[in-house]
C-alpha cells in the first residue's frame, strides 16, 4: 500500500467548531477567565444533559481531580482498601494512594474488558470501603452487579466514567445510577473536550458541599460569589487543607458547546465503529463488544485484539501501521506491570490472566468524530495488510 500522498492519520483529534471558538473569545473579552459564570453554566448544562437537574455537578480541572475529591469526601483514608481494575490508567488508582489508603487491583471480564464483578466480590476484606469501576472504552461496566455487591457489603461506589459520555447501562445514563459519585473526563482525546477538565457528579448533597470546598484550597466561599457580590464580601475562611482543582471559564466555554454536540459526536463514532466492524470481520481479530440493544456505547476507543500470538506480533502490527502513516495506541499497559504498583503490592502477571492476555494482543485504532469512513477503510486495509505479513520484523 503506497502512502506517498496520504497525510498522517492521528490516533485522536478533537473536533472544535466556531461556536466553541466564539465562546472562548467572549470569555477572554469578558474579563472573567478563571472559575466563574461559564463554569457555573457548564455545570448546570451538564446536569440537564444527564436528564436530572437535581444532580450536583462540580466542574474540575481533570477527572483525576474529580476522583480524588470524591474519595476524600467519602472519608477514604489510611487503613482503608479500594477495589479497582488493573486494566486502567494509573489515575484511577493513584488517587487512592493520595489519601493514604490501599488499592486492591482485580482482573477483568475477558469479553468486555471491564472489571469483573466476581473478582470484586472475591477481593473484599474487612478493610474494603469503596469500589471504583471503570467503563472501559465507553462500554458500561456491569453496574447492576457491582451496585448489588456494594449494597450487600456496605461499600461506596465511585464510577470512573472518563470514557463514558454518553454511555448508558440498562437504559439509564452513566452519571445517574445509584453510585455515590461519578467522574467524567474532558481531556483532549475524550468524547467531548475542554482541553483539560472533568466533572464530578453526585446526588449526595454533603459530598457535593465537601468537594466544592476542597476544590479550591478549602475556602468556604467561591471566588466568583465573593467578587461579584453587590456588597463588600471579601471575607472568607479556610475550613480544610484543600486542593487547586477548579475548572477555568476558558475551559468551560469549550465544554458548553462540546456538550451540545455530544450526541452527534457519539453518533459519528458509532458509525465509524460499525464501519470498522464491517471491514475487519473475517480477519484474525477479536472485535470490541457492542452495548446491549437498549444501551449506548460512547466508542471512546475501538480496541481490537489479535486472535493468536502475542506481544511480538502486536508490536510489529503497530510498527507497520505507523510506517503507513496511521497512529494507534494500546489501552492499557495494566497497572500490575508498572514498577510502582508491582513492587508496592507484590503483583504478578499470572494473577491477572484476562488483563495480561488482552494487553499482549490489543491495539487501539483511531476513532474520533472528524474521521471519515474513508479513513476507516484506510486503517482497515492497512491492518489487513499487516496481518497478512507473517514475516513482519518482530
Amino acid at each position: 500500500m503506497s502512502t506517498d500522498k496520504l497525510p498522517f492519520l492521528p490516533f485522536a483529534l478533537p473536533e472544535i467548531g466556531e461556536e466553541e471558538i466564539a465562546e472562548v473569545v467572549d470569555t477572554l473579552r469578558s474579563g472573567w477567565v478563571t472559575t466563574g459564570p461559564k463554569a457555573k453554566r457548564f455545570e448546570a448544562d451538564f446536569a440537564a444533559f444527564l436528564g436530572d437537574e437535581s444532580l450536583h455537578c462540580i466542574a474540575v480541572n481533570s477527572a483525576t481531580a474529580g476522583l480524588h475529591l470524591g474519595l476524600e469526601a467519602l472519608n477514604i483514608g489510611p487503613g482503608d482498601e479500594v477495589i479497582t481494575t488493573t486494566h486502567t490508567f494509573t489515575a484511577t488508582a493513584e488517587v487512592v494512594r493520595y489519601l493514604g489508603a490501599d488499592v486492591k487491583l482485580v482482573d477483568i471480564d475477558p469479553a468486555t474488558l471491564n472489571i469483573s464483578p466476581a473478582a470484586i466480590e472475591a477481593a473484599i476484606t474487612p478493610r474494603t470501603k469503596c469500589i471504583i469501576p471503570v467503563h472501559y472504552a465507553g462500554l458500561a461496566a456491569d453496574m447492576t452487579a457491582i451496585l448489588d455487591i456494594a449494597q450487600r457489603h456496605g461499600l461506596k461506589v465511585v464510577e470512573d466514567a472518563a470514557h463514558a459520555l454518553p454511555t448508558t447501562h440498562a437504559g439509564q445514563m452513566i452519571g445517574t445510577l445509584a453510585s455515590d459519585a461519578t467522574v467524567f473526563s474532558f481531556y483532549a482525546n475524550k468524547t467531548i473536550t475542554t482541553g483539560e477538565g472533568g466533572m464530578l457528579v453526585t446526588r449526595n448533597a454533603d459530598l457535593a458541599a465537601r468537594a466544592k470546598v476542597m476544590r479550591l484550597h478549602g475556602i468556604n466561599r467561591d471566588a466568583f460569589d465573593r467578587f461579584t457580590a453587590k456588597v463588600p464580601s471579601w471575607y472568607y475562611e479556610i475550613v480544610a487543607p484543600g486542593f487547586k482543582y477548579n475548572l477555568t471559564d476558558i475551559a468551560a466555554a469549550l465544554g458548553i458547546h462540546q456538550l451540545k454536540r455530544a450526541r452527534a459526536f457519539q453518533a459519528k463514532r458509532a458509525r465509524l465503529a460499525e464501519g470498522y466492524r464491517r471491514a475487519l470481520t473475517g480477519l484474525p481479530l477479536i472485535l470490541p463488544p457492542c452495548a446491549a440493544d437498549q444501551d449506548v456505547h460512547s466508542w471512546h476507543l475501538f480496541v481490537v485484539r489479535l486472535s493468536t500470538e502475542g506481544v511480538a506480533q502486536r508490536d510489529a502490527v503497530i510498527d507497520h501501521l505507523f510506517r503507513l502513516g496511521i497512529g494507534c495506541s494500546v489501552h492499557y499497559i495494566p497497572l500490575h506491570l508498572h514498577p510502582y504498583w508491582r513492587h508496592r503490592y507484590a503483583l504478578k502477571a499470572e494473577d491477572y490472566p484476562a488483563s495480561q492476555h488482552a494487553f499482549e494482543r490489543m491495539i487501539s485504532l483511531p476513532i474520533y468524530s472528524s474521521m471519515t469512513l474513508e479513513d476507516v477503510s484506510r486503517v482497515s486495509s492497512a491492518l489487513a495488510d499487516a496481518l497478512a505479513k507473517g514475516d513482519m520484523p518482530c
